[in-house]
């Protein structure tokens, strides 16, 4: 089964898309609404009311995903900076194995990198360069 991962972007595009939407339904029951009547008038129906409380608490999620947005906005930028971290040391095994590679024998590896000999002629034999 294949595991199913979201990268910062993605999710990013995703938190736009709601927020897109959510102003969407915002800007619509704004245009709807426009009776000039103030905000609070205990005369409205209670169909009214639930409107209102719903665009009450859309205003909230809409504040609250722009103050995500900005977040991951950060967190984004934090993670595509380079990075300035040194390069990691060679190890003796990585050392045996590019030896290998330019076709020293098993004695000379096991000497230079302070591996065991079994080691180096393991290290040799997968590793030795390939003459054509």
């Amino acid at each position: 089964m294949e595991s199913f991962v979201i990268t910062w972007r993605e999710l990013l595009i995703v938190v736009a898309a709601v927020l897109a939407i959510y102003v969407a339904e915002l800007l619509l029951l704004l245009r709807a609404n426009k009776t000039g009547e103030p905000r609070f008038n205990w005369r409205r129906s209670t169909l009214d009311k639930v409107s209102l409380l719903r665009l009450e608490n859309m205003e909230v999620e809409v504040a609250n995903l722009r103050q995500k947005i900005a977040e991951l906005e950060t967190g984004m930028a934090r993670v595509e900076m380079p990075s300035t971290a040194p390069p990691p040391l060679q190890t003796p095994y990585s050392q045996a194995i590019q030896m290998a590679q330019g076709g020293l024998d098993a004695d000379a590896v096991a000497s230079s990198c302070g591996i065991s000999r079994g080691e180096a002629e393991l290290i040799v034999a997968m590793h030795r360069a390939r003459s054509p």
